[in-house]
């Protein structure tokens, strides 16, 4: 079982999202939390490891959700575009 935990920084970009963004946000993190929990891999998603403990799924072609994942815990960070993952993953 994957413990899950979300910042507020993401929790803020999540209220940035338009409504329908935010609905399809929602969808998609629970198709990947499904998955952590012994669920079949998500299709459509585009997870993928970016750098270190870094993943992301796509929500549209601009949109990406990051989040960590280290041992037994998932940590959301952000949702942004690429331009926003970038300037996270310098840091």
């Amino acid at each position: 079982m994957i413990r899950v935990v979300f910042l507020r920084r993401f929790d803020r970009s999540m209220a940035r999202l338009p409504a329908g963004e935010r609905a399809q946000a929602l969808q998609a993190l629970e198709r990947l939390l499904s998955h952590f929990n012994g669920g079949p891999r998500p299709i459509g998603l585009g997870l993928r490891k970016l750098r270190g403990a870094f993943w992301e799924i796509r929500l549209s072609l601009a949109n990406r959700i990051v989040f960590l994942l280290e041992r037994d815990v998932a940590t959301f960070v952000l949702v942004g575009d690429h331009d926003e993952i970038r300037r996270l993953l310098r840091r």
